[in-house]
C-alpha cells in the first residue's frame, strides 16, 4: 500500500483546459503536448488546427520605464526589463528597435585589442558568471580571450599582449605557447 494519496494529485482534463484557455485560431481547448524538443502547449484539434506555443514564457516584461533616458538608436525611452537571462536595460520601442544594455557597467582595461588595434579589451561575464575579455569594437572585431590580459609584448612571436597564467605570463596565440615571468 502506497503512503501517497493519489486523489490529491489527480486532475481532470477540464481543469487543465481552463488553465491554458482556448485556441485563438479555432476556439478548441489547448492541451500539453510532447515532442522530441520537450513539452509545449498545442491545440486539441491537431492536425486540423496546428496552433502551438511554448510551455514556458520567454517574453520580456517591463519593470520600470527610466525617466530622462533615451535610446541612442530611435530616441524612445529606455526601461529596465526582465528577460530570459535576468534584468537588462532595453528600448521601449521593441520589436522595431533592438537596443539593449547591460545593468552591469563594463570594465574597460588599458590593454588595446591586438587583433584590430582600434579598440580596447573589456572585462565581461557570460550568463553563467564566467569572466572573459573581448574587444569593445564588437561586432566589427570578434577577438576574445578567457584570461586577464597584460600589455606585455611576447618575446617569441611579437604578439602585443600576454595573459596572466599563475605567477607567469603566457602568449594567447595557439601556435606560440611562450611563457615568461610576470614583471609585477
Amino acid at each position: 500500500m502506497s503512503k501517497i494519496d493519489h486523489k490529491l494529485f489527480s486532475a481532470h482534463s477540464h481543469a487543465l483546459a481552463e488553465a491554458f484557455g482556448d485556441c485563438p485560431e479555432c476556439q478548441s481547448s489547448l492541451v500539453v503536448r510532447r515532442s522530441k524538443s520537450g513539452p509545449f502547449i498545442g491545440c486539441s484539434s491537431y492536425p486540423t488546427c496546428s496552433y502551438s506555443k511554448p510551455l514556458h514564457d520567454t517574453e520580456t516584461h517591463v519593470i520600470k520605464v527610466m525617466a530622462d533616458s533615451h535610446c541612442p538608436e530611435c530616441d524612445h525611452p529606455l526601461a529596465v526589463k526582465k528577460g530570459r537571462y535576468g534584468l537588462f536595460i532595453g528600448c521601449t520601442n521593441m520589436p522595431d528597435c533592438h537596443h539593449i544594455e547591460s545593468l552591469k557597467p563594463q570594465e574597460t582595461t588599458t590593454v588595446g585589442c591586438p587583433s584590430c588595434s582600434k579598440g580596447d579589451l573589456v572585462h565581461k561575464t557570460n550568463r553563467f558568471g564566467k569572466a572573459f575579455w573581448s574587444c569593445n569594437q564588437y561586432p566589427k572585431c570578434k577577438y576574445i580571450i578567457n584570461h586577464e590580459p597584460q600589455s606585455v609584448l611576447c618575446q617569441q612571436c611579437g604578439w602585443s599582449i600576454m595573459v596572466s597564467h599563475g605567477d607567469s605570463l603566457k602568449c594567447p596565440q595557439p601556435n606560440c605557447g611562450n611563457e615568461q615571468p610576470n614583471p609585477k
